[in-house]
C-alpha cells in the first residue's frame, strides 16, 4: 500500500505538469463525463471506452507515471470485479438475450459478463484520470483551481476556500493513511494477528485491531496539522493573498478545447446512432 499513487504529487517537468490546474481540472471532469456516457450497443461502448483508454494511456506516458504505480492503484478493483460478476450472475439482466454457459444449474449470460466488464473499465478509467490529475498537480495549485471554480458560490456565503482546502487535504492524506495501514498491519502481524486466515469472527477481530489504531493515528495527524497551520497564522476567514498566481495560457485553452471536442464527439455518438456517426465522418472525409 505504500506505493499507492493516488493523491501523491510526482515532481516532473512534463507537459501536463506545466498546464494550468484549472484547465486540468476541467479536462478531468470532461473526460469522466465522456467515460460514463451510455451507448446503444456493446461494441460501440467498448470501442468508445477503448478510445478514451488510448488517450489516457498517452497522458500517463506524458506524465511519466510508471506501470507499477498504476497497477498498485488499480489492483484493489479486482475484488469489486468479482463481486459485481457474482451479483450479475445471481441477478440476471431484465431482458437476457445472449446465453453463455450453465454453472451449477444457473444460466450465465454474456450480458452479465459484459456489464461487469463495462463497469470495471469505467471505474479503472476514472481512477487513471484522477491519478493523472493528482500526480501532475501540486496540492496548493489544486486548492486554487477548486476555489476558482467555486468562486460564484461566494455570493451566497458558501465557504469556498474551506471546502477546497478540505478536499485537497483529503486527497493529500490518502497515501499517508495507506502507509499507516501498511505499518499497523505489519505491527499487528508481528504480534500474532492473522489478517488472511481464520473464520469470520477472527477476521472481524483482526480488522478491529487495525481500525482502532488507524483512527487514533488519523486523529493525531489531524491535530498536529491543525496546530501547525495555526502556528503559521492560517485563518480561512481572513482575506488571503497568493505567492504564485495562476495564469491561463493559449496552450491551456487549446487543451481545454481539444478535450471539449472529444466530449462533444462522445455526446454526439451517444445521442445519435453509429450509422449517423459514420455518415458524419463520410461527409468530413469527402
Amino acid at each position: 500500500m505504500s506505493s499507492f499513487a493516488m493523491g501523491r504529487y510526482v515532481p516532473y517537468d512534463s507537459f501536463l505538469h506545466r498546464l494550468d490546474p484549472r484547465a486540468k481540472f476541467f479536462c478531468l471532469v470532461a473526460l469522466i463525463v465522456a467515460v460514463f456516457l451510455p451507448f446503444p450497443t456493446w461494441s460501440m461502448t467498448f470501442a468508445m471506452e477503448g478510445l478514451i483508454f488510448l488517450l489516457v494511456a498517452v497522458l500517463l506516458w506524458i506524465s511519466r507515471m510508471s506501470l507499477h504505480q498504476l497497477w498498485n492503484s488499480l489492483k484493489s478493483l479486482w475484488f469489486m470485479v468479482v463481486f459485481l460478476l457474482v451479483v450479475y450472475i445471481l441477478v440476471p439482466p431484465a431482458n437476457p438475450s445472449w446465453p453463455a454457459f450453465t454453472l451449477w444449474g444457473y444460466q450465465i449470460y454474456w450480458d452479465s459478463i459484459l456489464e461487469s466488464a463495462k463497469i470495471f473499465l469505467r471505474l479503472a478509467l476514472m481512477i487513471m484520470i484522477s491519478l493523472i490529475l493528482t500526480a501532475t498537480t501540486k496540492p496548493l495549485d489544486l486548492t486554487a483551481a477548486l476555489e476558482w471554480y467555486m468562486a460564484p458560490l461566494k455570493l451566497i456565503g458558501f465557504p469556498t476556500h474551506i471546502v477546497a482546502m478540505t478536499i485537497t487535504l483529503a486527497l493529500r492524506f490518502i497515501p499517508t493513511i495507506l502507509e499507516d495501514v501498511d505499518r499497523i498491519m505489519k505491527a499487528q502481524s508481528s504480534r500474532g494477528v492473522d489478517f488472511e486466515h481464520g473464520h469470520i469472527g477472527a477476521k472481524f477481530k483482526a480488522i478491529i485491531s487495525l481500525i482502532v489504531p488507524l483512527f487514533v493515528s488519523s486523529f493525531i495527524r489531524s491535530d498536529e496539522l491543525a496546530n501547525a497551520m495555526e502556528c503559521r497564522g492560517y485563518d480561512p476567514k481572513l482575506k488571503r493573498t497568493r505567492y504564485r498566481l495562476l495564469r491561463f495560457s493559449w496552450g491551456d485553452l487549446a487543451n481545454a478545447l481539444f478535450v471539449s471536442a472529444v466530449l462533444a464527439l462522445f455526446i454526439y455518438v451517444s445521442v445519435t446512432s453509429f450509422d449517423a456517426f459514420k455518415a458524419f465522418w463520410g461527409l468530413v472525409l469527402r
